[in-house]
């Protein structure tokens, strides 16, 4: 016997359905298909602030 037959002969309302939460995976995930070229900005600023910072290390 099915659940829904079975709450249905009891009297019981049928079983709410829980709503999902969501992961932070799923905001990086929205934010990297609005801004797909983040993580390139963010790599060649992120090279040329250490090779800034190497260049004035050294002299």
């Amino acid at each position: 016997m099915g659940e829904a037959k079975r709450r249905e002969e009891l009297g019981l309302p049928p079983r709410e359905k829980k709503e999902a939460k969501k992961d932070s995976k799923s905001n990086l995930n929205q934010i990297l298909n609005k801004y797909p070229f983040a993580p390139y900005i963010l790599g060649i600023s992120l090279l040329t602030i250490l090779i800034i910072d190497l260049v004035n290390y050294y002299k």
